[in-house]
């Protein structure tokens, strides 16, 4: 059970992190000047990028425990 604990919570700290990333990088471009849809696009493409890292960490993580 705690495995599964760790699991979860350590998962819902990247996805809320991911977020606040993406929110930063959206209004960081709005601000810049970008339209909505240039703003909505970069705030996605952070939200991506901080998913795919983490999950690069964790394989990475993963052999080095293993």
């Amino acid at each position: 059970m705690t495995k599964l604990v760790i699991v979860l919570l350590s998962t819902t700290l990247v996805v809320v992190l991911a977020v606040l990333a993406a929110a930063v990088a959206g209004k960081l471009a709005r601000l810049d000047g970008s339209s909505y849809p240039s703003a909505l696009m970069r705030a996605a493409s952070t939200f991506l990028a901080v998913l795919m890292l983490a999950a690069a960490v964790t394989s990475a993580l993963a052999e080095v425990v293993a």
